[in-house]
């Protein structure tokens, strides 16, 4: 029964009945999921706390450490606007908060920068936010895991020499528990985040308890070697404050990943995910303040020597006992597993913008474990790569780090005012239909426009503020990082567009019928192989050549003689090449050819090809199908097919 008399249409669903079978990946990632497991691969507020939060709550180890470390410039009678500063950073983090709940409901199907920028601001700050982000998520994962690197390095200085390895197999570590996908990744992550929020409740919990009383004291045997120290004091300025500030608002990095991760929410989506970014931002707030003061009190200072933290846990805990071992661990683990959010984020965003044209296809597909492959292993090693780079000195890595949070931050505040201004303007009813998300009418808009438009102007202050204390320090690299991102981004788009509309089906007339096939077959002998070639070339045409390119006279005759046997009569062109070359003439022969061929006329190459048994017998046998296929691959109307010939 043929397709028209069987359902009247000539297309059929059917669902493939393979199933992939056990292998090595298994074991590493997990079994495949089916696309219908998608559903159940979402995550409730517990477990999206610790996969979208670990990155926030983890740079309370290093923000309150880097803002004294600027501080300490000025000496010791500076280290009292540490707390002034850390409120005002926590005031920021509350006005963010605030914004990003609000775009969280605006933006129930995934709301970061990128989307904003895009259905509010246009390409250009839709590419400027993809940048921004997706080079903060790289320097999220350089900088966490250098972090927890330097916290193992406190508790344990032999380790020093081999930061770098550890590191480096840290991030590939976490790579791999993300490849087995959101939900396991999410149980993974959970416990060690929890662990942390429980060591460092108790660690504060015991200073504010010994402070009260009387008992805290100062850090026994402070380390010698501090950061920042310098034999002439600079004196207090604002330019020193708001640089000390800057440094200091790496405690806020991550408060987006939420928006950005909506869709990895059970539902209600937007319930849950605004619950638990405000449950991130009370929790992170809260560390932040209590960190910096206890550090003050206890006259912890930066070090490269010992954290911050480890100065803290050790003076708190008088000593370096159970609970100092236990609070160092947490932090340790926190920090590795904050490069998590970035795992989670980065594939996402990037899956995103490459639907849209911006970067590779390839980045697009979700693997076996319905998480963007892909992106995670980009993502992996472009990691590791800065962690080698910058030797996994946290110090020299912050200065990249921050600018394009706070570049992303702004525009996607200023997105959000835009949209609450076009809601605004509409009627109750009327609709305006974006990619992102519909835009209707908001009798709140007025106030929400206010909040939204105060953040963007925030977090651009703070940005320009970074980009001018930070650029000597290394911030250079990322003003010119991002620009030359989009440009790339620009033109990947463009390259998308302009074969979009060369393979377009619009306005196109039926293709002319191929009116003749020349087949040319280039062999090396007459042989087995070369007759199969033979017999399949047959089903393509009679207007048949076999090409010959002669290097050794003494062959000639043999070849000869055995093709008047089995040539079947087709025409054998015999090509001397003096030079003892055979691509050159052949590509010659070629040309010539295709030079004269008539219009609707299509030249086929038929290579007879070896296909060992096994692989590494491969290395042997000459390819010169994939040769001519990658010379002849741009000319028009000329085929490349191979003929697989298997042998033992």
């Amino acid at each position: 029964m043929n397709i028209e008399e069987k359902n009247g249409s000539t297309v059929i669903s059917k669902t493939s009945d393979y199933e992939p079978g056990k292998n090595w990946r298994n074991y590493l990632i997990g079994r495949p999921l089916q696309t219908a497991d998608a559903p159940q691969q979402t995550i409730g507020k517990f477990l999206g706390l610790a996969v979208f939060s670990s990155d926030a709550l983890s740079s309370v180890a290093y923000a309150p450490q880097e803002l004294l470390l600027i501080l300490s410039i000025a000496g010791t009678q500076a280290l009292h606007l540490a707390l002034p500063l850390a409120i005002g950073i926590c005031v920021l983090l509350a006005i963010l908060i605030l914004s990003y709940e609000q775009t969280i409901h605006a933006y129930p199907d995934g709301g970061g920068a990128y989307i904003v920028a895009r259905d509010n601001l246009g390409e250009l700050p839709a590419e400027t936010a993809a940048a921004a982000l997706l080079t903060d998520y790289v320097l999220t994962v350089a900088v966490s895991i250098s972090s927890g690197v330097a916290q193992l390095i406190s508790a344990f200085p032999g380790l020093y020499e081999y930061r770098v390895i550890i590191a480096v197999a840290l991030v590939l570590v976490v790579m791999l528990i993300n490849l087995r996908g959101v939900k396991e990744s999410g149980i993974a992550f959970a416990i060690p985040t929890y662990y942390f929020l429980a060591m460092m409740l108790i660690t504060i919990l015991v200073g504010f308890i010994r402070f009260f009383t009387g008992s805290l004291g100062l850090v026994p045997n402070a380390p010698m070697d501090i950061i920042g120290m310098r034999q002439t004091l600079e004196p207090i300025t604002l330019f020193l404050i708001l640089k000390a500030f800057s440094n200091g608002t790496t405690a806020v990095t991550g408060v987006e990943a939420i928006s950005n991760g909506i869709t990895a929410f059970k539902e209600p989506r937007s319930k849950n995910a605004g619950e638990t970014l405000i449950i991130m931002g009370f929790i992170l707030g809260s560390m932040m303040i209590a960190i910096t003061f206890l550090a003050n009190k206890i006259g912890a200072l930066p070090s490269d020597e010992e954290t911050l933290i480890s100065q803290l846990a050790r003076t708190i805990f008088s000593g370096t006992g159970i609970l100092y071992i236990g609070a160092i661990v947490a932090t340790t683990v926190i920090l590795i597993m904050a490069a998590n959010t970035a795992f989670a984020d980065f594939p996402r965003l990037s899956a995103i913008a490459a639907n849209d044209g911006f970067l590779p296809r390839q980045l697009t597909y979700r693997g076996s474990r319905l998480v963007f492959s892909r992106g995670i292993v980009s993502l992996a090693a472009i990691a590791c790569f800065l962690v080698i780079i910058f030797q996994a000195s946290v110090s020299r890595l912050i200065p990249l780090y921050a600018i394009g949070v706070f570049l992303s931050f702004t525009l996607s505040q200023a997105g959000m005012a835009h949209r609450w201004w076009k809601s605004g303007h509409l009627k109750p009813g009327q609709v305006i239909k974006e990619p992102g998300s519909d835009v209707i009418y908001d009798s709140g808009w007025h106030y929400k426009m206010v909040i939204n438009g105060f953040g963007s102007i925030c977090t651009f202050v703070v940005m320009v503020v970074f980009a001018i204390t930070k650029f000597g320090d290394g911030a250079w690299i990322v003003v010119i990082l991002t620009p030359s991102l989009v440009a790339i981004f620009s033109l990947i788009h463009s390259h998308y567009k302009r074969l979009a509309g060369q393979l377009s089906l619009e306005n196109v007339n039926p293709l002319p019928r191929v009116a003749h096939q020349k087949v040319i077959m280039p062999i090396s002998g007459v042989h087995k192989g070369t007759l199969a070639a033979l017999r399949y070339a047959k089903t393509l045409s009679e207007d048949i050549t076999v090409v010959h390119i002669s290097s050794d006279p003494s062959e000639n005759q043999k070849i000869q003689e055995k093709w008047q046997i089995w040539g079947d009569g087709y025409r054998l062109v015999m090509l001397d090449s003096p030079y003892r070359l055979f691509i050159e003439p052949l590509l010659t022969y070629i040309q010539e050819i295709d030079a004269k061929k008539q219009p609707n006329e299509i030249i086929t190459i038929v290579v007879p090809q070896f296909v060992p048994k096994h692989w590494y017998v491969n290395m042997l046998h000459t390819h010169t199908a994939d040769t001519l296929r990658r010379v002849l691959l741009f000319r028009k109307d000329i085929v490349i097919t191979e003929v697989p010939y298997q042998v033992d």
